[in-house]
């Protein structure tokens, strides 16, 4: 993709696999690698907060900040200058600034060279006091502020739609499963609200981690902003008046007091880590619904043409709940760049951030990004089985309501440890007859054929009914929902509606 608003069109011509068949506009596209987070995954809107367009526009805005701060607090900078400055805040010659990067081996030093070279009367005062990690740096922090701002919407639309499957199905017994081993009864509902819950979690996090970041501001070259106290003869309250107008232009509420050349490294790690967290929540999720999948109660949606594998026509792999996963691993592995980078800094800053942070920063909000775009979609459409849940229950259920049959031959007089013994002893004759012989849980008809068990024969559908086995798991989903889900979604009721077309 050109680097401009815009990408130029692909050839169309064919390719023989000499570079010589490619149009200039192809050639690039096809012949180095592209990450698949941006070429195959990542929203548009997430891809742009990353580029550089984004970048060295946002680089041009703090220019245009600090020379009107500087100019409203007594520095001899003009009107003309800053008009000059905002009419080509947009018009980047890229080509230009690659050309005097190549030449001064700095990336600020080539924009600013490029932004003179279209600004020629404001050139003396472009950067005026700054360093590198003026742009840099804060530039850093609109971006982790701004990607915030598109997860979270995202995010509030995951548990919308997964809210309401809860609420559908709060009533629908279910096994439960401990050690993937069937268990007591639950409902489907109150499964999903155990995601719900993770996911909430999630929100809070990513928020409070949104509306902890500051800026950094003007703070100079190690942190002391002296370059500034000289522009201003001294006057340290002309100096803190500047800090906080840029801030403020730059719409953050505060800035960070103290910094060194950067701001501390440790505030990626509280970004990122709420980044991993949220993918540790999608992976458990979407582990579930495949194994939920293998079980053909619930499954993904299915497109009417998708193949789910090229040599076994009848499949339905759950493609995009594997895709959660595999990215989430990613979003987990991501984690660990930070907390290095961090660790290493030395003193007022090393210079070994950079380039991985290029990388993480960006990949572990383009990561998050899929990761929920591909969760709504999943979402918007799964699909229960309710007469394959209730087989599974049916094979399962004779052996867990050994416990109510002896309560039940208790009140009509029984010994319970009487009882106890016919009971294991039928149990373990139908669970031969499962495991041994592959056949049917015949638990029920053997206690019905017992005439031991006469007295309550008249109970047993009562005793064996589902519902009653499923505690008070409906009631906790309404209120769970009522309490915890639909306040934290409120902020976010305008930007519901989003439906998500996802690329296969």
């Amino acid at each position: 993709q050109l680097s401009g608003d815009v990408a130029a069109p692909l050839c169309r011509t064919p390719f023989t696999g000499r570079p010589s068949d490619l149009t200039p506009y192809g050639a690039d596209e096809f012949m180095k690698y592209r990450s698949p987070l941006v070429s195959r995954y990542a929203s548009k809107e997430m891809a742009y907060n990353f580029s550089d367009r984004k970048k060295f526009t946002t680089w041009r805005k703090l220019w245009i900040y600090l020379a009107k701060a500087e100019k409203a607090l007594g520095l001899p900078i003009t009107d003309e200058q800053i008009q000059e400055m905002e009419s080509h805040e947009k018009d980047i010659d890229f080509a230009m600034a690659a050309e005097e990067e190549r030449k001064l081996r700095h990336d600020v030093m080539a924009h600013v060279h490029t932004f003179a070279h279209c600004c020629p009367t404001a050139a003396p005062i472009i950067h005026l006091g700054a360093t590198s990690c003026y742009v840099g740096d804060n530039t850093d922090l609109i971006m982790l502020r701004d990607g915030f701002d598109i997860l979270l919407p995202k995010l509030a639309r995951v548990i919308d739609r997964l809210a309401k499957f809860a609420e559908k199905n709060a009533n629908l017994p279910t096994l439960g499963f401990t050690h993937y081993q069937p268990a007591q009864l639950t409902t489907v509902g109150k499964r999903a609200c155990l995601w719900l819950q993770d996911l909430t979690m999630d929100m809070r996090n990513l928020q409070r981690a949104r509306d902890d970041l500051r800026f950094r501001g003007v703070k100079g070259t190690t942190g002391t902003q002296a370059s500034f106290l000289q522009l201003f003869q001294g006057d340290h309250e002309k100096v803190e008046e500047l800090d906080r107008l840029v801030t403020e232009m730059a719409a953050f509420k505060k800035s960070y007091l103290v910094t060194g050349q950067t701001y501390s490294r440790k505030v990626d790690i509280d970004c990122l880590s709420t980044l991993a967290s949220l993918g540790a929540t999608v992976h458990k999720i979407c582990t579930d619904i495949r194994l939920l999948a293998n079980l053909k109660e619930i499954e993904e949606p299915f497109e009417k043409e998708q193949i789910g594998s090229s040599a076994m026509p009848y499949k339905r792999n759950p493609m995009r709940a594997e895709r959660c996963c595999s990215l989430a691993r990613h979003l987990l592995a991501l984690m660990s760049d930070p907390l290095q980078t961090a660790a290493v800094q030395w003193l007022e800053r090393t210079l070994d951030d950079s380039a991985n942070r290029r990388i993480s920063l960006p990949e572990s909000f383009l990561t998050a990004d899929i990761i929920l775009s591909t969760l709504q979609n999943i979402t918007e459409g799964l699909v229960v089985y309710p007469k394959v849940i209730e087989r599974h229950i049916r094979h399962e259920l004779p052996f867990m309501a050994t416990e109510n049959i002896i309560m039940a031959m208790v009140k009509a007089g029984g010994n319970r440890q009487d009882c106890h013994e016919k009971i294991r002893v039928l149990s373990q004759e139908a669970a031969a007859v499962v495991k041994q012989e592959g056949g049917d849980n015949d638990l029920l008809a053997r206690v019905q054929r017992d005439p031991y068990f006469a007295p309550i024969l008249g109970q047993l559908d009562a005793i064996l009914d589902p519902k009653t086995f499923i505690g008070r798991a409906p009631q906790q989903v309404t209120r769970f929902l009522s309490e915890e889900v639909h306040p934290l979604l409120e902020p976010y009721r305008a930007k519901m509606d989003v439906k998500i077309e996802l690329e296969l």
